[in-house]
């Protein structure tokens, strides 16, 4: 992870950009990479991750790009899978136009931005897009720490680039006047790692149901994702997650009654 460098954003209370990047998930066009590659530059950030791109044909792309934008291009990371690609990553912004359902306490653009502050000076940020024609999926969002709707009017429909200088503007102009301290949250690889565990032991117990668990820990993912858990507190989770295990193979070894409950409860 990059350190957050003693300088004006940072002691202004601003987000630190370099701690930031725009990941693009599974993106169509080339042009839409490029164009993204530039309102990455316009607004400072210099970290631009491609996750299974249809097109990367490095001349359309530049072309959408401009000169100025070339450092940016020429540092994409080309990721094949999201998880991967999230794995550095403390903090996950999720954009969606849909609303309902999982999709549940989204922010605004300046909120989200304004939350940035202070877990940017500690934590790796992604602002992750979904693809052109759809956006993220049901089983992307649970990847995601908040998720952010951009406000509009009849139509909610916007070009990929257009959504990311949204978001982004407001990330670059973001002030906080009294920024708060952040320690190192754990990363996605360490909390997909935990959820998996959580997942399977919860399951094993008959706390949620094993028909379609992933279902029912949406709600535990929600309550770790207000809490910024650290990675040692991870470890915790997991650590329970062991001794909860072998207790219950203990108990079946040794013929003992199990109870059935109700998922949930």
């Amino acid at each position: 992870m990059r350190k957050a460098k003693n300088d004006k954003r940072t002691r202004s209370g601003q987000v630190c950009l370099e701690n930031v990047a725009v990941v693009l998930h599974r993106p169509k066009l080339p042009e839409n990479i490029g164009a993204v590659a530039r309102v990455a530059c316009n607004m400072g950030i210099s970290r631009l991750v491609v996750v299974q791109p249809q097109n990367l044909d490095e001349k359309r792309l530049r072309m959408m790009a401009t000169p100025a934008a070339a450092h940016v291009v020429e540092a994409i990371q080309v990721a094949e899978d999201l998880t991967q690609a999230l794995a550095p990553f403390q903090y996950v912004v999720g954009t969606t136009a849909r609303r309902g359902g999982i999709r549940r306490e989204l922010l605004t653009p300046r909120e989200a931005a304004l939350s940035l502050v202070d877990i940017s000076r500690h934590n790796d940020v992604a602002l992750l897009f979904g693809p052109e024609n759809w956006g993220l999926t049901n089983e992307e969002l649970p990847l995601c720490q908040a998720l952010v709707t951009i406000p509009t009017a009849c139509c909610s429909s916007l070009n990929l680039a257009q959504a990311v200088m949204v978001l982004a503007y407001e990330v670059f102009v973001a002030r906080h006047p009294e920024p708060r301290f952040v320690p190192r949250l754990a990363n996605t690889r360490e909390l997909e790692s935990m959820y998996a565990m959580l997942k399977d032991t919860l399951v094993k117990i008959h706390y949620i149901d094993h028909q379609n668990p992933d279902y029912w820990m949406l709600n535990v993912r929600r309550f770790f994702n207000r809490l910024g858990l650290r990675a040692r507190e991870a470890q915790v989770v997991k650590g329970i997650c062991r001794q909860i295990d072998w207790y219950v193979r203990s108990r079946l070894a040794a013929g003992g009654p199990g109870e059935e409950r109700e998922p949930g409860n």
